[in-house]
């Protein structure tokens, strides 16, 4: 169903909870509709930038984050009108349907309720009934009331553990007058695996396709796919994609198994601004293009590959030379390779390529989580002294020396400062958080 501007119908896939089914639910409804034929696109609330590659996979379509924290309403919406010609939206929720951050942001903050609001899309709740019954129909009551501007579409009942146990919860919701949508029977041999910062990356899932498959059969068996076909809607008009300016004109990018957290709207966004992206290897020690004004070295996963990084000659010589005359900037993991050492979780210490005097160990894990509003200091790739970012950082890395200028006043969502200050020196420029747009 399309609304009055054109746009197709949407749901978010939302839940009380982490951990209640939202990603497999969201990934069996993308790759069941595809199996369909259907044109399905998929979104996902807040800074996640490894869900949205398994979306891309299981819809065969890119899949953008809609952030209600660091981009304002023309931003999301602008991102949602890339979608203008599919047949079905399917956004997937973060944490529970309410969580957000105490303080708004570019247009409020963060939880996927805003999103759901702001986009006119339906919510359908992921209830885990394991260890209740009816009881699971005053959860989803109070979701349903909680905000106005928020519709429940209906639940979908997740861990049921047998047709005695369904029935039960299906009374209860009978009884709240909340419509059932499926009923997921608890299993095992369908999983993705996990890791300390989510899932595993999809890149690394050799039986990726056959697990998405499974999962499509799994949910076409168990859920209404018509029905929630039936029940997408959304009110949004949707204009242009905005501009964000690229920080370069040809980017050279590195993009393997250590560096591939790169929020897929940025990448898009540089490509609709002109900007070519010139990927390459550092795991393959392979060095950026020698045709690029800027290189760019994501976050990942370096100390899994900390003895590789260390030993790529070729990369490391090539990155330093590269950064005598044109700006490099590192986020997160690649931040840390820019840096002179990195100290893995067995305590092993590697060298990295010096660009930067920053120290980091993974020998005493601490998480470093949450939203971040940074002014810069001085300019970095594409942007002056004095511009602010918002961005996001999720790392459990712990800083052992950052001896460079900081490259910004970095504060979290609630204001408070951050020591985690990001760095400059010459040419090189490199922050823990990972830039999601700039802040007006």
């Amino acid at each position: 169903m399309r609304n009055a501007s054109g746009m197709p119908g949407g749901l978010v896939i939302a839940a009380p909870a982490s951990g209640s089914g939202k990603t497999t639910l969201t990934l069996g409804l993308l790759a069941a509709y595809r199996a369909q034929g259907l044109d399905v696109r998929a979104f996902k609330n807040g800074p996640d930038y490894i869900d949205p590659a398994f979306h891309a996979a299981a819809s065969g379509r890119p899949s953008f984050n809609l952030d209600s924290w660091a981009m304002d309403a023309r931003h999301m919406a602008g991102l949602v009108s890339t979608a203008r010609d599919a047949e079905l939206i399917i956004a997937e929720g973060s944490m529970g349907l309410f969580d957000g951050v105490a303080s708004p942001g570019a247009c409020s903050n963060g939880a996927s309720a805003d999103m759901a609001a702001m986009m006119g899309w339906p919510v359908v709740l992921v209830l885990d009934v394991s260890g209740q019954a009816q009881s699971a129909a005053a959860v989803a009551k109070g979701f349903a009331t909680f905000r106005p501007d928020v519709r429940l579409a209906g639940v979908i009942l997740n861990r049921v553990a047998s047709p005695r146990h369904e029935a039960l919860a299906r009374v209860g919701m009978e009884q709240a007058g909340i419509e059932v949508l499926g009923s997921l029977p608890r299993q095992t041999d369908v999983t993705l695996p996990e890791r300390h910062l989510g899932l595993v990356q999809a890149g690394e899932h050799e039986h990726l396709q056959a697990t998405l498959s499974a999962l499509a059969a799994f949910i076409g068996s168990h859920v209404r796919l018509e029905r929630l076909r039936q029940l997408a809607s959304g009110a949004v008009s949707c204009g242009p994609l905005p501009f964000i300016a690229p920080p370069g004109q040809r980017i050279a990018l590195a993009q393997d198994r250590a560096f591939s957290f790169m929020y897929p709207h940025l990448l898009e966004q540089w490509r609709q601004a002109g900007a070519e992206i010139l990927p390459f290897s550092p795991l393959a020690d392979e060095v950026p293009a020698p045709s690029a004004d800027l290189c760019w070295l994501p976050g990942g996963y370096p100390e899994l590959h900390a003895g590789v990084l260390a030993n790529a000659g070729h990369f490391q010589q090539g990155l330093r030379h590269f950064a005598r005359t044109r700006p490099v900037h590192g986020e997160c993991g690649g931040y840390m390779v820019m840096g002179e050492t990195l100290t893995d979780a067995d305590g092993v210490t590697h060298r990295m390529a010096g660009l930067l005097g920053l120290q980091t160990s993974f020998a005493k894990r601490r998480m470093h989580l949450g939203y971040r509003l940074a002014t810069l200091s001085g300019p970095m790739a594409g942007r002056e002294a004095g511009q602010r970012l918002r961005g996001h950082e999720f790392h459990y890395a712990t800083i052992t020396a950052q001896p460079d200028e900081p490259l910004a006043h970095v504060v979290d969502a609630n204001g408070a400062a951050v020591p985690e200050t990001g760095s400059r020196r010459e040419n090189a420029t490199g922050t823990f958080f990972h830039f999601i747009a700039d802040a007006t």
